[in-house]
């Protein structure tokens, strides 16, 4: 093997299309864009969800539901899995800040206790909200929670 007689594998590289040079590139009067119409410009750009005169998806299917704009999206924790986050990441005090530290919530988030499972253990509640049965079921267990 010289290093003059390399050349790439027989079908890998193929010359480019030289659009517009003319009747002797094989590709001269209308440069391989058709007679006449939109699509031969320089400057045609198809309309995002156009189907060619056929009716757009968007327009065929109806409209379904709408989206509240006075949604207020907690971030929830059930009374089960408090336990098992006191366990894991050693807490005394479930706060926004303690959550967020342990990487279990954002920092934007606003947090929620619901009553579901068994509290075992005393801790101190700081949270945007909880349900009145998780209120019962902390203060029976010997804790507070402090609605921020």
């Amino acid at each position: 093997m010289n290093l003059h007689t390399l050349k790439p594998a027989a079908g890998s590289t193929k010359s480019t299309k030289r659009i517009g040079r003319g009747q002797g590139s094989g590709h001269g009067g209308t440069s391989t864009k058709g007679n006449k119409g939109a699509q031969r410009s320089a400057s045609y750009k198809e309309r995002r969800g156009s189907e060619g005169g056929q009716m757009p998806i968007h327009r065929r299917l109806p409209k379904v539901g709408f989206k509240n704009i006075n949604r207020i999206d907690y971030k929830v924790f059930n009374l089960g899995q408090i336990d098992a986050l006191v366990e894991a990441y050693e807490l005394t005090e479930i706060s926004l800040d303690s959550l967020y530290v342990c990487g279990l919530i954002n920092r934007t988030d606003l947090v929620k206790i619901l009553n579901h499972g068994e509290l075992k253990a005393k801790l101190t509640f700081k949270v945007n909200g909880a349900s009145e049965g998780a209120k019962k079921a902390i203060e029976a267990a010997g804790g507070s929670i402090e609605i921020i």
